[in-house]
């Protein structure tokens, strides 16, 4: 191969199949104290899709709660406020449940750290463990996913984007930045 040729292009795997690898991870650890809480977007959107079907297979209610990390995250500095921050929901006492979180895709691990943070400012949890649908490795903190749909490494240039249509359908796409950008600020960190 020359030197100078792109690598061969990725061929990305369907969003709602690796929501189902993500489940089947899941579901065993749902316990009558677990709790899911799902990171604004990306994961917000897996959260609700995979809690109703856990309702609705397991038979009973199941604690859930929202969390963005914006305003926690250490490079706040660097990145500014990219969207509208969103309140966060967590309408249960936090203390000894064993909690969830689902994120959509996983890099450095900082977004991760942030929710915790924000997570222990309202008590303390019994566990936390990460589900996310896609770790796209480059972690930079020694956190990493406890279950995922997939490990799909990218280049620090790339990164992955996570939509969902009218219809609540996934889909997945790579995006390019400029390579010159600072590592570790990224969207989907």
């Amino acid at each position: 191969m020359d030197v100078h040729s792109a690598p061969p292009l990725m061929t990305l795997p369907d969003p709602e199949q690796l929501l189902e690898h993500l489940y089947a991870q899941i579901k065993p650890r749902i316990q009558e104290n677990t709790a899911l809480v799902g990171i604004y977007t990306g994961g917000v959107w897996l959260m609700e899709r995979l809690l109703k079907r856990l309702q609705t297979e397991l038979g009973h209610d199941i604690l859930f709660g929202k969390l963005d990390a914006a305003m926690y995250r250490d490079d706040y500095a660097q990145r500014g406020l990219k969207t509208s921050a969103h309140p966060a929901y967590i309408p249960f006492d936090i203390n000894g449940k064993h909690i969830i979180l689902i994120d959509d895709i996983f890099y450095t691990g900082r977004t991760t750290r942030a929710v915790m943070n924000e997570l222990f400012d309202y008590g303390r949890p019994a566990s936390v463990q990460l589900a996310a649908l896609i770790n796209r490795g480059g972690a930079q903190l020694p956190i990493r996913p406890d279950m995922v749909g997939a490990d799909l490494p990218l280049q620090a240039h790339q990164s992955f984007e996570l939509a969902m249509n009218t219809l609540g359908r996934l889909s997945l796409s790579i995006s390019e930045s400029d390579s010159s950008a600072k590592p570790g600020v990224d969207d989907h960190v």
